[in-house]
C-alpha cells in the first residue's frame, strides 16, 4: 500500500499546527511571504527576532528529519534557469497576492477569510495553468 500521503498528511498536521501556535503566541497571520518580505523591506523591524527566528526554524528543522528518509525525491527539473524564474514567479506572486500558500491557504481558509479562499483558488488555477502549459505544451518541466 502507498502511503507516501501519510507524510503529506504529517506535513499538513506540522504546517497547521504552527500556523496556530503562532497566531496564539504573536497574534499575527503565519504568512511565510510577509514574514520575509518584513525583514527585506524593512517593515518587520519591531519583530525582528521573531522573524529570523520563524525563518532560521524553516531552514533547520528539514535537515534534521533526513534520517527518517531513505531518499527524497522531488522531482524538480534541472534546468536552473527555469528554477530561478520559477522562484522569481513565485516571490512577484505573493507581493501581488499580498501573501501565499501558508497565509491565505492555510491561515485564511481556516479563518473563512473570503481573500484566503479567493486567493487559493487563483493561486491553485494559476499552478495548474503552468502545469498544462510548461509541461504538456513547451515540455520544459
Amino acid at each position: 500500500m502507498p502511503t507516501d500521503w501519510i507524510w503529506g498528511f504529517v506535513g499538513g498536521l506540522m504546517i497547521g499546527g504552527a500556523a496556530a501556535l503562532y497566531l496564539l503566541m504573536n497574534g499575527r497571520i503565519m504568512g511565510a511571504s510577509g514574514i520575509l518580505g518584513g525583514l527585506v523591506d524593512g517593515t518587520g523591524r519591531d519583530a525582528m527576532v521573531e522573524r529570523l527566528a520563524f525563518l532560521f526554524g524553516a531552514m533547520a528543522v528539514p535537515p534534521l528529519l533526513v534520517p527518517l528518509y531513505d531518499r527524497v525525491d522531488t522531482q524538480i527539473t534541472s534546468n536552473a534557469v527555469v528554477i530561478i524564474a520559477a522562484g522569481l514567479l513565485v516571490g512577484v506572486g505573493t507581493r501581488l497576492a499580498n501573501g501565499c500558500t501558508s497565509g491565505h491557504g492555510v491561515c485564511g481558509i481556516s479563518r473563512l477569510a473570503p481573500r484566503g479562499l479567493a486567493s487559493t483558488a487563483l493561486y491553485l488555477l494559476g499552478g495548474a495553468v503552468a502545469v498544462l502549459v510548461f509541461r504538456h505544451m513547451l515540455g520544459v518541466i
